[in-house]
């Protein structure tokens, strides 16, 4: 899974403070810098879930502005999963 060149999904739910900062624009935007398609959601119980189809190596991209602390926010923690694509996103959406 995720050989390089594959297409690959990247789901991150970021805890901190992470809701009505402009942290899911600023998400959706660096999404599209890196030619993802995907949406960052905002969640219940405050996080922030991310999730992003692509590359490989765009996807850890993402991953790496997420955990970089350069974030809108204060990002206290970033948990990951990867999964093969589903094909299911058209451009970058904040939900």
């Amino acid at each position: 899974m995720g050989q390089e060149g594959e297409p690959i999904r990247l789901t991150a739910w970021v805890r901190g403070r992470v809701q009505g900062v402009g942290f899911r624009w600023w998400t959706r935007a660096r999404g599209l810098e890196l030619g993802l398609t995907g949406a960052a959601t905002n969640l219940d119980d405050g996080r922030v879930e991310v999730v992003a189809e692509g590359s490989r190596e765009s996807c850890e991209r993402l991953l790496g502005h997420l955990r970089s602390g350069e974030t809108p926010g204060r990002v206290d923690s970033v948990v990951e999963r990867w999964a093969p694509p589903g094909g299911s996103f058209d451009g970058f959406v904040e939900r």
